[in-house]
């Protein structure tokens, strides 16, 4: 079971290779190189990546892998299953997985992002049938699943599929109690199997580390000293039957916070577990765009942006005032279609607008800040 790894030989503190540092287009190998060195010294083992963050289990090789011995560490991957058309190619997926990494087996095997549609395509293409099975050859030691779906998604899971040894879920101060994302349903959902949790977005994408957003304010009111992410990071890592706390960290400064925050980890007292709650009142207060993610507008732009995503990811500023942590959001939502530099301001979808939001303008403000 994947319970024998809470405690001394992981910690709480994981690696997530997802938002790293780069020179242009390239990643900044050197960075990485001390990030991972750091985070290794400091006596954290657990790396996260999957098949689809690009570039990320090459990178993982270089920096990890070829500097390290093997038993030195743990390596999650994913396999997402939005490229595969038939059971047959889902080998090819772990096996490209394997080369990139340089490795002869993943510690943790993952289907990737179940929720939706994703979990009858699983069904259809035998994943679980094929994961059990590099279990079985010893290619995965553990394997499981990550989640963006409903608490009862998650529960027939794990009613179909006792094989699963893990589940990696987005859990966070904001989305705790969020109707969109239901972070305290589904944990409670794993725990009422007693299947151990990774966790995920702790800090919201970096969203709940910022330092100019209302509830920085609040904690800087308590601890002068203690960064945003911290607060966030003591809020995840308080949960019981935890594998680790992944943090997708981008520079070495966050590195060194990160693992500061979990050398001296104190449990949050009902005084700081109070702060948090105002911390998510005063973030849930702010107002944002009143999109309702209709779509109605989308298939008007002649440009084709997706401008329900776009509408968001403005919202996210302007509930954290820090740019820096939308752009890998912004990265994903304009991978089918135009950025926000493109539209041309024709006002088309404002008149398919059922909330009349100003549709151009807002773009052209979220355009100033990622492109």
């Amino acid at each position: 079971m994947a319970e024998k790894y809470l405690g001394e030989s992981i910690g709480k503190l994981g690696f997530g290779f997802m938002r790293l540092p780069r020179i242009g287009d390239a990643f900044d190998t050197e960075q990485i190189n001390r990030m991972v060195d750091r985070f290794m010294s400091a006596g954290f083992t657990y790396f996260d990546t999957a098949y689809v963050y690009e570039g990320s289990e090459d990178a993982l090789r270089k920096s990890l892998v070829e500097r390290y011995p093997r038993e030195r560490f743990q390596i999650a991957t994913k396999l997402n299953l939005m490229f595969a058309k038939t059971a047959d190619e889902l080998p090819g997926f772990f096996e490209t997985s394997k080369e990139r990494l340089g490795v002869k087996y993943v510690d943790f095997y993952l289907l990737h992002g179940l929720g939706g549609p994703s979990i009858e395509k699983a069904e259809e293409l035998k994943a679980w049938d094929y994961i059990k099975s590099l279990k079985e050859s010893g290619e995965a030691r553990h394997i499981g699943l990550s989640f963006h779906g409903t608490p009862e998604e998650l529960e027939e899971i794990f009613r179909k599929h006792p094989e699963a040894e893990f589940v990696q879920l987005q859990i966070n101060y904001l989305d705790w109690d969020s109707e969109q994302v239901q972070s305290r349903r589904v944990y409670e959902v794993a725990r009422g199997y007693n299947i151990p949790v990774t966790i995920m977005e702790p800090v919201k994408g970096g969203l709940l580390a910022s330092e100019a957003s209302p509830a920085a304010e609040l904690f800087r009111a308590r601890d002068p000293k203690a960064s945003p992410a911290s607060w966030a990071l003591r809020y995840a890592a308080r949960l019981e039957g935890l594998i680790t706390v992944l943090s997708g960290m981008s520079t070495y400064e966050q590195v060194a916070d990160n693992t500061a925050t979990f050398e001296d980890m104190k449990p949050l007292t009902d005084e700081e577990l109070a702060a948090i709650c105002n911390a998510a009142d005063a973030l849930n207060s702010v107002p944002r765009v009143p999109c309702t993610g209709c779509n109605y507008c989308a298939p008007n732009c002649p440009q084709k942006l997706a401008i329900p995503a776009l509408m968001r990811i403005y919202s996210d500023y302007l509930v954290h005032k820090t740019a820096p942590a939308l752009l890998h959001g912004y990265g994903f939502a304009v991978r089918a279609g135009g950025k926000a530099k493109d539209c041309i301001a024709c006002r088309v979808c404002e008149e398919h607008c059922p909330q009349h939001i100003e549709i151009a303008d807002t773009v052209a403000k979220l355009s100033a800040l990622v492109d």
